[in-house]
């Protein structure tokens, strides 16, 4: 397999002038995008957001329906034992929700992979771009903040990634309705692949690449068999 070389995308400063460059390591931007792994993954992720509180009760635990509604031989009509019977109106329900869990197990490494895959395709479409910082300095200012993002991307879904601690930023953006903030520990699949453009703030770019994204559990590529190995291994633990 020929050698990856990093991409290289412009670091913008608040005003939209060039401020410098940034490298996009190829085994983070530039890998295979494995679909079926990702849909995967984003099923899981959605999964989870479930609360599976939902409740029915059963003709057992309907309140009411102990007396027997009426004899069981000479009415002419169907016997019954009870007016909580699901089909009477006001009777339990059959094989309706009960709480549940939703969470599907998925592995650190199939997680990092899928994001390994929608980040690169952001990238190999020039949708990921670099900004020194949104122009807010000493309090927040949702106008100066939007000012520079439109200098950046004028898409409809933008996803914002910050260092922890960027308070500025967090408050100018956290009620734009089109920004969807996120800090560099928290970046996901879904989210990425919901946005238009991802934009990093140099210091989100530098805290993400030194996350575990790009341990030792990364590889190069996801490959279609990555799922499948995975797998394989735990049932063997």
């Amino acid at each position: 397999m020929a050698e990856q070389t990093a991409l290289t995308v412009d670091v913008l400063d608040a005003n939209g002038a060039k401020a410098g460059t940034a490298e996009l390591p190829a085994e983070v931007f530039d890998v295979e995008t494995n679909v079926p792994l990702i849909h995967q993954v984003v099923v899981a992720q959605r999964a989870a957001a479930r609360q599976g509180t939902h409740d029915t009760k059963t003709r057992g635990e309907v309140r009411g329906g102990g007396k027997k509604p009426y004899k069981q031989k000479g009415t002419g009509r169907a016997r019954q034992g009870s007016i909580r019977a699901p089909q009477f109106a006001g009777g339990g329900t059959v094989h309706g929700p009960t709480p549940r869990s939703y969470d599907q197990r998925t592995p650190k490494k199939m997680k990092a992979a899928a994001l390994r895959g929608a980040l690169s395709d952001r990238a190999r479409h020039g949708r990921v771009h670099v900004v020194t910082g949104f122009g807010v300095d000493g309090t927040p200012s949702t106008r100066t903040a939007l000012a520079t993002l439109a200098k950046l991307s004028g898409r409809k879904h933008v996803l914002v990634v910050t260092e922890r601690g960027d308070d500025l930023t967090i408050k100018s953006l956290r009620n734009v309705e089109q920004v969807h903030l996120l800090v560099a520990d928290q970046l996901n699949t879904y989210d990425v692949l919901v946005s238009d453009d991802v934009v990093f703030t140099q210091g989100a770019l530098d805290a993400f690449l030194a996350g575990p994204v790009k341990g030792r559990s990364a590889k190069a590529v996801a490959t279609s068999t990555e799922a499948d190995e995975t797998a394989a291994e735990e049932a063997a633990k």
